[in-house]
């Protein structure tokens, strides 16, 4: 998470007297009434050459505040934090910062920032109703020509990391001037015509409650949002790594597209209109999102994550800038042999490159309703264990119900409303329309373009001729419906020259001969493991692990449990077994084959759900092979429905046996 210096929010305020301020967002700044008055006002800021005019929107002269509004951005801040103090000890590490007289430079009498260290007192100004502090160290002497020591500091903001507590109001004349008595924000944020102001100019206000200090949480916060973008912000495009060169990873936004989903409320009169995703989610503070396979739920998670940690999201989602992301795969999860994550384990739940959090720090997050609970792939939760899953997230939200939550599930994998108990909204992603499958195109081409340079012309007449076949030809649309497919196509009608196969089946076949068969040649790779396979040989060898993660109900896998498998597979395949042991086998599809990737350590998995599920049902004596995998003499009856309902209430489309 950016964290704005304190430095770019304190802010001069000339009107009757100079004053300092604060920008609760950029065209808002908080200071005191006797500064302003009324009438006309100037703000002036170090990093601007001249100042910028405001009005007074509310000024309230018994609270000694008042709240202007400038005809201009001042600074490009996001909103503030605000906290209300609700503890009675003394809360340390404190800061005030402020353009005090005293602070006038050089011939010219240059304004210069001050800055103040201190520790709030709340029980001292509890009669009074203000938020008092006492400085660490004396202030500077006063000049001769000035009444106070710090006059110029009213309306200066009081900070407690990046939370603002207050504003500054008066030094007393007793304790040395080290007491500085200030303005809470409890009776601002309770004044009716503050919060029209705010919601007048799209400001949206978060209290927080503050219980003390906890100087190592800025800090670890600004590390762990570098950490989310390090994990979120990059992605692969499929189709651009293998026929490329060169392995390289993408900007998350060059391949995410806002698709279009649908409230799913039985009880309306009629199906709601479809609206982008970001819309829907805007205004919904819980949402079970069901999508089907390669529809984009995950990606839809890593973007969240990357840009409300980076503060960086526009628009309707606006609000949810500065919320601290927590994500957590639950397919990992499960692979890690972890169960469902406490507050304290929230943070380790992805596996962040980071340090250890401070202790207690996310359930600070989720007691001041600032985290965003990002739950990937219920449907990766066993059908027996799901009512668990249900548990730890009810007690979780019932906990902290501040907290914003998005949990992703295929379409059929729990009932209607399951979480609406909780008061989560459903949501279902929807097939891409057509402008989205050119959209995507075109974002497809870009992305390649840049991996390619020397092919612009070429990729220029492939992207021209794709669109126009999908201009043209419903079937292939129809083919076309989700980001997963849509990225195949384009990869496919690259790489032949632009035919394209003409069947869903045929579609995912080619997609993965041009994934097994020719890539490290394109490549000139050679056989880097000294391992050589035809194109069957590791269709063999993946459809062993594929069918047994489909019985086991998993997406990922261990190694050893990878090995189990492949020693059974190349039991009769001497081809195979004669060029290495399993490991190297393995270690050579891991590299190689471009389905399998690492995901954490020692833990595996398909790139895609959807090439996991093709391999059980890619034969044509399909219920043979459905037969043998829920045959297995250790599994119980129950077991066996369990998994023939897991083929079906996933959403996944079978096709017709």
């Amino acid at each position: 998470m950016s964290v704005v210096p304190l430095a770019d929010r304190t802010v001069v305020v000339s009107a009757i007297q100079q004053g300092s301020g604060v920008l609760i967002a950029d065209r808002l700044v908080l200071t005191c009434a006797h500064v302003v008055k009324s009438g006309s006002v100037l703000v002036a800021h170090p990093a601007l050459t001249d100042r910028v005019r405001a009005t007074v929107a509310w000024i309230d002269y018994e609270l000694d505040v008042a709240l202007l509004e400038t005809v201009e951005p001042v600074r490009p801040v996001p909103p503030v934090r605000l906290g209300v103090v609700d503890t009675r000890q003394a809360i340390p590490d404190c800061e005030i910062t402020g353009f005090p007289r005293v602070q006038r430079y050089g011939p010219d009498r240059r304004l210069e920032a001050d800055q103040y260290t201190a520790t709030v007192l709340p029980l001292a100004g509890r009669v009074r109703d203000l938020l008092v502090c006492d400085l660490d160290g004396p202030p500077a002497a006063r000049p001769d020509d000035e009444p106070a020591a710090l006059s110029g500091l009213s309306g200066g903001p009081v900070f407690m990391g990046d939370v603002l507590l207050g504003v500054a109001r008066q030094v007393p004349q007793q304790r040395d001037g080290r007491r500085v008595e200030c303005v809470p924000l409890a009776p601002v944020l309770a004044a009716k015509p503050f919060r029209l102001v705010c919601e007048r100019t799209g400001v949206g206000l978060r209290q927080e409650r503050v219980h003390g200090s906890f100087p190592r949480d800025l800090r670890y916060e600004a590390e762990y949002a570098q950490a989310l973008g390090v994990a979120y912000r990059r992605t692969k495009i499929f189709g651009l790594d293998e026929l490329s060169r060169h392995d390289r990873e993408w900007d998350l936004d060059t391949a995410y597209l806002s698709l279009e989903a649908q409230a799913q409320d039985r009880a309306a009169p009629g199906p709601p209109l479809p609206r982008r995703i970001d819309d829907l989610l805007a205004d919904r503070p819980r949402v079970l999102l069901r999508g089907d396979a390669g529809a984009g739920k995950t990606t839809l998670l890593w973007w969240l994550a990357a840009h409300a940690s980076a503060r960086t999201l526009g628009d309707a989602l606006a609000p949810l800038n500065g919320l601290v992301p927590f994500v957590v795969p639950l397919r990992t999860l499960r692979a890690r042999g972890m169960t469902f994550p406490g507050p304290a384990e929230l943070s380790t739940a992805a596996d962040l490159p980071i340090d250890t959090a401070p202790e207690g720090w996310a359930g600070r997050v989720l007691e001041t309703g600032r985290a965003l609970l990002l739950v990937d792939g219920l449907d990766e939760v066993p059908p027996e264990e799901r009512e668990q899953a249900h548990t730890w997230l009810s007690r979780l939200l019932a906990r902290y119900p501040e907290t914003r939550c998005v949990v992703t599930v295929r379409p059929l994998a729990v009932e209607p409303d399951w979480l609406r108990s909780e008061d989560f909204a459903e949501l279902r992603l929807l097939p891409m329309r057509n402008e989205d499958i050119q959209a995507f195109v075109a974002s497809w081409h870009r992305a390649a373009r840049l991996s390619e340079q020397d092919d612009a012309e070429r990729l220029d007449e492939l992207e021209r001729d794709l669109s126009h076949q999908f201009d043209q030809n419903p079937t292939l649309r129809d083919l076309a419906r989700t980001p997963l497919l849509c990225a195949v196509i384009c990869a496919l009608h690259r790489l032949r020259d632009g035919l394209l196969p003409e069947t869903r089946w045929k579609l995912y076949r080619s997609a993965l001969e041009m994934l097994l068969g020719h890539r490290d040649d394109r490549r000139r790779l050679g056989q880097p493991e000294g391992v050589g396979l035809e194109v069957e040989e590791h269709t063999q060898l993946l459809q062993r692990i594929a069918v047994w993660l489909v019985r086991e109900g998993q997406s990922e896998f261990t190694r050893p449990q990878a090995l189990r498998q492949l020693r059974r597979a190349l039991a009769g395949m001497e081809r195979v077994s004669a060029q290495g042991p399993p490991e190297k086998i393995l270690t050579h599809l891991l590299n190689r084959s471009g389905l399998l990737q690492e995901h954490g350590d020692d833990t595996y998995q398909f790139i895609h759900r959807t090439f996991q599920d093709y391999w059980p049902r890619r034969n044509s004596s399909r219920t043979n092979t459905w037969a043998s995998c829920c045959a297995t003499p250790t599994r119980s009856p129950g077991r066996t429905w369990s998994c023939w309902r897991r083929g079906t209430a996933d959403g996944v489309n079978w096709p017709h046996w």
